[in-house]
């Protein structure tokens, strides 16, 4: 697949005009992290300037505290923002990362990171994220914690992230950025941006190359 270079800079300006309300079905929810290249849309964005891994500290879903760059350094690393109560965006995210990663050898498995940071900590608590990402994957990483600490850890990221509240429905809703960002085992920059188009033969396809550092 041929992707397109794209600076940190830009895609954090323009971020913050892509949100997805799960469930919402609002008609401005494409990701920024789709690019089009004569025509095509591609799954996946490099940054010529990688982010910076988050300094984030939160608790996770055994109610242990979990520090995202200790953790994960010198891992092939994907951080994805959403919450359990998503009833599209979020599981279909989850569930073609899961998918792909089982195409994976089990050394490649247990090098990769999935980290999954809920952008809903007041209903996902630890008991309830294990339980549903149980239900995906086990051996992905559920964080939760202050809500504050979880906005800002994102908008590092370039995805904007805004606190839950309720819809029209009555119904509580949570309004996040969709992009998966992947950060490399060997500078533990991000430097791939997924959007939520992205399907299990992009992910089975690039995930060998992640492990290595190396661009899709």
């Amino acid at each position: 697949m041929r992707k397109k270079t794209f600076a940190a800079a830009a895609l954090l300006a323009a971020a913050t005009l892509t949100l997805s309300a799960c469930g919402s079905g609002d008609s401005g929810s494409s990701p920024v992290a789709v690019v089009s290249e004569d025509g095509k849309q591609q799954a996946a964005t490099v940054l010529d300037q990688p982010f910076t891994k988050p300094d984030l500290v939160l608790t996770d879903t055994q109610g242990k505290s979990y520090d995202l760059r200790k953790e994960t350094a010198g891992h092939p690393t994907l951080v994805y923002f959403g919450y359990t109560n998503c009833p599209d965006v979020c599981p279909l995210t989850m569930n073609n990362i899961a998918v792909a990663k089982k195409q994976l050898s089990k050394a490649e498995q247990d090098q990769l990171r999935v980290v999954f940071v809920t952008t809903d900590p007041d209903r996902d608590t630890p008991a309830a994220l294990g339980k549903w990402l149980k239900g995906i994957d086990s051996q992905v990483v559920g964080l939760t914690g202050k809500f504050a600490t979880i906005q800002a850890a994102a908008r590092t990221l370039g995805i904007s992230v805004e606190a839950p509240h309720k819809d029209k429905n009555g119904k509580t809703v949570s309004t996040h950025g969709t992009q998966v960002v992947a950060f490399s085992p060997k500078t533990d920059g991000g430097y791939l941006l997924y959007g939520e188009d992205a399907t299990v033969d992009d992910y089975t396809k690039d995930l060998p190359k992640i492990l290595k550092g190396a661009n899709p």
